[in-house]
């Protein structure tokens, strides 16, 4: 496992932060390790809704979990507010950055992770394969001596 750290600043579109950031460094198979810090907005979809839910005010991330791909990312957060009451549900763009997301993700360079539509419910749900394998480059004759 290939590992990173970010740190995202106030006023960052969590989500939209970490797809960018996903996208970069053409991580096709990720996940959350960690994320702490703060929210002014939390913008989530709830357990079986169709739209969004949009929270404002002060919240802790205490939990942010999922996979990440340049194929399509599922992640859950969930945040507490200044009284310990906690909510959770899939992450959304509009989640805005209080004082600091501190976040740790992983890459798993062995596996691609795809995005497909399970015929179950008819949503895009995850798909593990192997990752492609590169082909080799030519190497020219660069001149140097092997070292002795």
């Amino acid at each position: 496992m290939k590992t990173y750290a970010l740190r995202l600043k106030p006023g960052d579109d969590l989500r939209q932060q970490l797809a960018a950031f996903v996208q970069a460094h053409h991580i096709a198979a990720g996940t959350m390790l960690t994320c702490v810090g703060s929210l002014t907005v939390a913008t989530l979809r709830l357990a079986n809704q169709e739209g969004p839910s949009v929270y404002r005010g002060h919240f802790e991330i205490v939990s942010l979990v999922g996979t990440l791909s340049t194929n399509g990312s599922h992640l859950h957060l969930a945040v507490a507010d200044s009284t310990g009451r906690t909510i959770g549900g899939h992450l959304l763009d509009g989640c805005v950055v209080y004082t600091t997301a501190e976040i740790v993700v992983g890459e798993l360079p062995a596996l691609e992770f795809r995005r497909e539509t399970d015929s179950t419910f008819g949503y895009k749900e995850l798909e593990v394969y192997p990752a492609p394998v590169l082909p080799v480059r030519s190497s020219k004759k660069s001149g140097l001596k092997p070292a002795k």
